[in-house]
């Protein structure tokens, strides 16, 4: 499904790969706090880091749906990981769970490395914010 969102890239850029420079929307605004790699009963399935991408998105892609929302909504992705060179590793699989939760919606997305999340099995803590377009 297309997004009801417009993609910002300036004329003359290289077009954004897996991620949106800008987007702009209008709507119902819904902040997702921090997801990680747990279940909804708060319980780590696995320790590698591409699993545990999979459980923060599907739990994102669950509570979204709270409001009525779906992943082509999504405007923003702030991602969080304790390792770099593991997350670097994993880009494949990750890149498959994401597609497979995700489909090809690819919002405004930053990551950054952190020293540890409050969680001590976690490898990654999402963020997202949403914008459901009113009818």
């Amino acid at each position: 499904m297309d997004s009801p969102h417009e993609f910002l890239n300036p004329s003359g850029w290289k077009p954004a790969v897996g991620y949106a420079n800008g987007v702009a929307a209008s709507g119902r605004m819904v902040f997702l706090g921090g997801h990680v790699g747990w279940n909804g009963q708060q319980e780590f399935e696995t320790d590698e880091m591409a699993g545990q991408v999979r459980q923060a998105l599907a739990n994102i892609v669950e509570v979204l749906a709270c409001a009525g929302g779906r992943p082509e909504h999504l405007v923003r992705l702030t991602w969080y990981v304790t390792d770099k060179k593991e997350y670097l590793a994993s880009l494949r699989e990750i890149g498959k769970a994401y597609r497979e939760t995700l489909g090809k919606h690819f919002p405004a997305m930053a990551l950054m490395q952190v020293v540890a999340l409050v969680e001590d099995r976690a490898k990654v803590e999402i963020e997202a914010t949403a914008v459901i377009p009113q009818d």
